[in-house]
């Protein structure tokens, strides 16, 4: 599962690690998941100002239609409620256990690694760690 953040780091400033992370994805060598909720925090990230001048609206657009092809969708059935500092945060949690995620790859690990639910072989790894672990 792809964490908003790598999509950004990607796009906007062309981070190595997060760039071929996703690039993964879209050659199929690495499985996103959507759901509902990282659906739409993804369709509002691309409203927002963050981008600068590095890729269109229409770039950024075909490239999440992309990644959206090569993605598992998951419906989120059951609210595990990690009680994370971040409620917004909760909702990448219980997507990664209702689809069966080996990991969630996110640029910080400290938003995920705190809570009260134990997440059993669920990893969280930046994207760094993941092309290591995963090449």
């Amino acid at each position: 599962m792809i964490d908003t953040h790598v999509f950004v780091a990607d796009l906007r400033f062309g981070g190595e690690a997060s760039r071929m992370v996703l690039r993964h994805a879209l050659e199929g060598k690495l499985q996103p998941l959507f759901g509902n909720a990282l659906w739409m925090e993804y369709q509002a990230l691309l409203g927002r100002p963050v981008w600068g001048d590095a890729t269109t609206a229409e770039e950024r657009r075909q490239v999440l239609a992309a990644l959206a092809r090569q993605a598992r969708w998951v419906t989120v059935y059951y609210g595990w409620r990690p009680n994370l500092p971040d409620e917004g945060d909760n909702h990448l949690i219980e997507l990664a256990l209702a689809g069966g995620a080996q990991a969630i790859v996110i640029h910080n690990l400290r938003d995920l690694r705190v809570g009260d639910l134990a997440l059993g072989k669920l990893r969280v790894m930046t994207p760094v760690q993941c092309l290591e672990e995963w090449k």
